[in-house]
């Protein structure tokens, strides 16, 4: 049978919601390998809309769900109406909205909490024994619901190709294991089935980004 896969969205948009590119990697690796996604969203305002041109906060209110629709071509569900049996896995694309939408660790940090539809949907994948896959910022999410876990974010050194390094410091602070890993891989944490890569943390060429999403996905499937 297909593996079902959950993808929970964040909205549309590096800024202030999904990273676009890391969403379509994930639906086209799904699509490649047989297996049937899902997307959700949590039916909520944006924490802020952000004009991507000039990447500053702009007036107006927006809806995680509805701005999610965009990139699921309008087949999306409410993150409340989440069903975890009806899933092996469940995957988090990352971008800013991680940080905004799903959760407050923008504003907040290490001391940062999650959306409770958010919290809870990982927390139940978790404790069926299905396996959660993140990537760029979205394994922050990990490190609060999985203490102790290992993960990645990419590096812990900042350069011109890490510039937010400083996040792998964070989560070490927080109890995890950060592991450094290159663009195009993924690292696995066996025990508790959590599989992450480090995408656009990384000013890496399109591509190796596509393929250490692949990699994620393709080690997601092998655990559910």
């Amino acid at each position: 049978m297909a593996k079902r896969v959950a993808i929970i969205l964040s909205g549309c948009g590096v800024y202030d919601g999904t990273e676009i590119h890391e969403a379509s990697a994930v639906l086209v690796h799904l699509s490649r390998a047989g297996a049937k996604a899902r997307m959700f969203a949590p039916n909520q305002d944006q924490m802020h809309v952000v004009d991507h041109c000039e990447g500053k906060p702009s007036d107006g209110k927006r809806n995680v769900l509805r701005e999610s629709a965009r990139i699921a071509r309008g087949d999306i569900t409410d993150l409340a109406d989440l069903d975890v049996s009806e899933f092996d896995a469940v995957i988090v694309p990352g971008g800013f909205g991680v940080a905004k939408n799903l959760s407050d660790w923008a504003v907040k940090n290490k001391d940062f909490s999650i959306h409770p539809d958010v919290e809870k949907t990982l927390t139940d994948f978790h404790k069926a024994g299905k396996p959660l896959a993140m990537c760029c910022i979205a394994p922050v999410l990990a490190a609060k619901i999985l203490p102790a876990c290992e993960l990645t974010v990419g590096h812990d050194k900042e350069s011109d190709m890490w510039p937010y390094a400083q996040t792998a410091g964070v989560l070490r602070e927080m109890g995890c294991t950060h592991v450094n890993t290159h663009v195009e891989r993924a690292h696995v944490d066996v025990r508790r089935k959590l599989v992450t890569t480090p995408a656009f943390m990384c000013h890496a060429p399109i591509h190796k980004i596509f393929d250490g999403i692949g990699v994620m996905v393709q080690e997601t499937l092998k655990l559910a």
